[in-house]
């Protein structure tokens, strides 16, 4: 199901913005935020089209939700959060309202709605991650040129699919590509990402903090190809942590979720080690042959299920992650 905010996108289309009052709840330190609809334009590419540095795609018109802090007139730093698989779902929300109630500006893009896309639907396995990391590229010299946001200090945080386009997005390769000129993020922080997917040049990263954090019982994106990813990252000399959770599962900071949630039909790339060939190809490592939707190393059933010590000791962990990254972030621009 969508969450009701996923149809921000009826408003993009008819170029509309709808903006709105409201107070933050669940917390006494919710300030007041200005939420607004906020729509842009992107482009539709494959995977293989965004690995060889394409820039020409389908058009899609896109929307996403902007919260920022009704009071005053500075310039506040933002976090972009990239939802997962789902859509929209309303975690992200108590996520917005969470970083939003710590005096962080939110962004919420919405990149099904828009194309018309149902949640775990073939459409949906279809989007590529890459596409979705061009789409937070698209919208960023909007995001850049906005009077309240500060475009020293913008983060990026995902979630499953979302996580590993902000993997992605942390990666030179594509910052130079598609990326506004001399921007880079502020802070990566990827939660319960998939890192099977090895690309040329992957260790080539931002100099910005990059934060994993994982459950040990993950069997939709495990957590082993994270655990090699960043020992990789390490040694080439990148400011990366993976915090795991013990126990924890997929989707571990999603409250809906309290009772255990099996999902016979939900494709796992947890067999899976791939690879990025010639010509943009995504290569099973393990067989030498390309990897298509067939690939027999693909196999179905997950679980989830909520982990409240996890996703407080998350919680926890992503302020502070944040809070010293934007406080940082000025300082190092200066002294470009």
């Amino acid at each position: 199901m969508f969450h009701p905010r996923s149809r921000i996108h009826l408003v993009a289309v008819v170029a509309v913005t709808l903006t709105i009052f409201l107070s933050l709840v669940g917390s006494p330190d919710c300030a007041q935020i200005y939420t607004s609809v906020f729509p842009f334009d992107s482009i539709t590419l494959s995977g293989q089209q965004v690995l060889l540095g394409e820039t020409q795609g389908k058009p899609a018109t896109l929307a996403g939700e902007l919260r920022l802090p009704i009071v005053g007139t500075n310039k506040v730093p933002v976090v972009i959060l990239v939802h997962g698989m789902a859509g929209l779902w309303s975690k992200d929300f108590e996520w917005a309202n969470l970083l939003n109630s710590w005096g962080f500006g939110v962004f919420i893009p919405d990149h099904m709605s828009g194309r018309k896309i149902r949640p775990f639907s073939p459409e949906a396995y279809g989007l590529s991650a890459e596409a979705r990391m061009v789409d937070i590229y698209q919208v960023l010299p909007k995001l850049l040129e906005h009077p309240r946001i500060d475009p020293e200090r913008i983060a990026i945080m995902g979630f499953s699919r979302g996580g590993y386009v902000t993997m992605l997005s942390s990666q030179e390769r594509f910052r130079k590509r598609y990326g506004p000129p001399n921007f880079q993020f502020a802070a990566y922080i990827a939660v319960y990402s998939s890192c099977v997917a090895r690309l040329r040049d992957d260790v080539n990263v931002s100099a910005r903090p990059i934060r994993l954090f994982h459950g040990t019982a993950d069997d939709w994106t495990p957590v082993e190809a994270c655990r090699v990813l960043v020992a990789d990252l390490k040694k080439a000399g990148a400011d990366v942590t993976l915090t795991e959770y013990p126990g924890a599962t997929h989707d571990y900071d999603n409250p809906e979720v309290k009772v255990r949630l099996n999902l016979p039909q939900a494709v796992s790339f947890r067999k899976c080690s791939l690879a990025e060939g010639e010509g943009g190809q995504l290569m099973n490592a393990q067989t030498g042959k390309l990897f298509t939707p067939s690939d027999p190393c693909l196999e179905k059933g997950v679980s989830l299920q909520y982990d409240e010590a996890a996703t407080a000791s998350t919680r926890e962990a992503v302020k502070g992650v944040l809070t010293s990254a934007f406080a940082a972030k000025p300082a190092a621009a200066a002294s470009k």
